[in-house]
């Protein structure tokens, strides 16, 4: 049963002895429950964090020592190589590399995303499960629907659970999917000493999302699917990018002005950022990304409308390039 119980403290039990929940920053009971539904998604143990940058920050000061190496894969969500910068300032050191081909050498840390945003490449998992260091996947466009990393040797998975396992735009949330029981403690204990800590009603609603997650994304994948084949025919698109499942794609238009114009001018989708809600949205990247990113490419993130409706949308949005 998903149960809210907003309480931060529980009595101990008749011989003064704290029993399963006793303070929130310790665990409770929605986040036990949705972290129960997600670790069975994912066939590990799983940990809920205030957001996906913070399942980030956890996962990688619980993992690693200063002057340790993460090998990042290229063009993987900004935000993410973004806050390892930052972390350069206590000694944390990344290099980028083709995450379709094996991981360098001499790394502590392999950091793939399945499938890359926006560039939607996958990576190599049986090459980087065959690295010596603990490989991270970054699964948030995936889902558990189309790939359990930890299957193919992976040994954490991380979720942007703000995205598709929350599904509606109303929840702020990540989490850490562990293979091993021991990682989970040493992680469930950084996390406690920190504050790192996922809210109740963030966690109940992402348990009401997850009895939907397969009903939705494989809606969301038929629907792109079809835009994605739809927009390669199209000539005012010059590449679409998408891997043949969920409902994240990225195409470009001629140039940047191009670009505004098309995101500007959708009337049913959504012009905003963020991806894997239940409304398609779509915005050019490069106003955030920089010139890692072609100034005319444009993320869409395909939500449960009407694909035909979706289409004639686009259709008339591109008239504008």
């Amino acid at each position: 049963m998903n149960i809210l119980d907003r309480s931060t403290i529980w009595p101990y039990d008749e011989h003064g002895e704290p029993g399963e929940f006793y303070y929130q920053r310790y665990g409770h009971p929605s986040g036990a429950a949705a972290e129960r539904a997600l670790g069975e998604l994912d066939s590990g143990h799983a940990l809920l964090f205030s957001s996906g940058a913070g399942a980030t920050t956890a996962l990688v000061l619980a993992l690693l020592e200063p002057g340790a190496t993460i090998a990042l894969a290229e063009g993987a969500y900004f935000g993410t190589g973004r806050l390892f910068a930052r972390l350069g300032h206590w000694g944390l050191k990344v290099v980028e590399y083709d995450q379709t081909g094996r991981p360098p050498d001499g790394v502590q840390l392999v950091w793939t995303e399945a499938p890359s945003n926006p560039f939607l490449t996958m990576p190599d998992l049986e090459a980087a499960a065959a690295h010596p260091a603990p490989v991270v996947v970054d699964a948030t466009a995936a889902t558990p629907v189309h790939l359990r990393p930890l299957e193919h040797g992976a040994d954490f998975v991380l979720h942007s659970a703000t995205k598709y396992l929350a599904g509606h735009d109303d929840v702020l949330l990540g989490a850490v999917v562990c293979r091993r029981e021991e990682d989970a403690a040493r992680l469930r204990d950084f996390r406690t000493t920190t504050g790192i800590v996922a809210a109740p009603d963030a966690c109940w609603l992402l348990l009401r999302s997850l009895s939907t997650l397969r009903l939705r994304v494989e809606r969301q994948s038929e629907t792109a699917r079809k835009l994605a084949s739809r927009l390669d025919r199209h000539p005012g698109v010059q590449i679409v990018r998408y891997p043949g499942f969920g409902g994240l794609m990225s195409f470009d238009v001629t140039d940047g002005e191009a670009a505004r114009r098309v995101e500007t001018s959708t009337q049913l989708i959504t012009n905003a950022t963020s991806l894997g809600g239940v409304r398609s949205v779509m915005e050019t990247r490069h106003r955030w990304e920089g010139d890692r990113v072609p100034e005319g490419l444009l993320r869409l993130s395909v939500g449960l409308e009407d694909v035909d409706a979706l289409w004639t949308d686009l259709e008339n949005a591109l008239e504008q390039v």
